[in-house]
């Protein structure tokens, strides 16, 4: 059933499930109905809601828009019983409970449970202000439980593949650093310098204590690299020796073909080596991302 379900999501696509979160004036065309209003005690929230933390400020400023104008977007719901069931649209629902409406517009659909979970992670992606920890965890769910590649999410989610690869590279840093990013204590720029150190908790701490910028916490890193048995890989070894004319010349050829400076070396007395891709840009790492895959 889990494979059915993930050949499902995959064979529809996120640009299909995005249609119902971010075009309701499609309504009227769709099967399962137009707008209607139910009322408030009838609707429940989903309880798989990958959603966890809703702020209190950028709440009350909802609450006191709905006040004034209402319940402006319908919220996406699914028949449950004698009750619906929230599918996209719980902060206008916590916000709309709070503001005392008795009644809020909906969409009714018929979603299965991936379908529903697949929805709400792109919801909370596309409109609210998630914290860079639970946005890379959305794009990390997309990948695993639905099959979604970096490339067709970045397209269908409008943002650039770096951005979607950089915050998914959170998710390496120690629950403690998360926590910090989560927090606010720390931003993704401070998490992201922080990935390659030997203990990212201690130093993270240490950037917390004394408020350094994401270049401070740069060198910081790079410092503790350099100390003597550190245990971090910091890149390709300086060779002992000049390196011959045709490895030089193969370097040249896979720089022009990947577009980032290639290093090659070679390690002694052996076939083995170590091919280092340097980029200077996030742009420039997207490029030769692309160039990867499409190979």
């Amino acid at each position: 059933m889990a494979n059915s379900d993930k050949k499902r999501g995959l064979g529809r696509g996120l640009s299909a499930l995005m249609a119902d979160v971010n075009e309701p004036a499609a309504q009227a065309t769709s099967p399962s109905g137009g707008e209607q209003r139910i009322p408030i005690e009838k609707i429940k929230p989903n309880p798989n809601q990958p959603r966890r933390q809703f702020d209190a400020a950028p709440l009350e400023d909802l609450v006191a828009s709905i006040k004034e104008k209402g319940v402006l977007q319908p919220l996406i719901v699914r028949p449950l019983g004698e009750s619906f069931e929230i599918v996209a649209g719980e902060r206008r629902w916590r916000a709309a409970q709070q503001a005392q409406l008795h009644e809020l517009p909906v969409l009714v659909r018929d979603f299965t449970d991936t379908e529903v979970l697949e929805v709400a992670i792109i919801e909370n992606i596309q409109r609210a202000d998630l914290n860079p920890i639970e946005e890379a965890a959305g794009y990390k769910q997309l990948m695993d439980r639905f099959g979604h590649t970096q490339e067709k999410m970045a397209e269908a989610l409008g943002k650039s593949r770096s951005h979607i690869a950089n915050l998914l590279r959170l998710l390496q840093l120690p629950e403690a650093v998360q926590a910090f990013v989560t927090d606010g204590a720390l931003s993704a720029g401070h998490a992201r310098a922080l990935i390659t150190a030997d203990d990212p908790v201690a130093l993270a701490k240490k950037v917390i204590a004394g408020g350094l910028s994401v270049r401070a916490t740069e060198a910081l890193v790079k410092k503790g690299m350099e100390e003597p048995g550190t245990k971090v890989f910091t890149g390709a070894p300086k060779p002992k020796v000049e390196k011959d004319a045709d490895t030089r010349a193969l370097e040249d050829d896979l720089s022009a073909a990947t577009g980032v400076k290639v290093s090659l070396t070679h390690k002694p007395n052996g076939e083995a080596g170590i091919l280092t891709l340097q980029y200077e840009t996030l742009d420039q790492l997207d490029d030769l991302c692309r160039r990867l895959s499409a190979t």
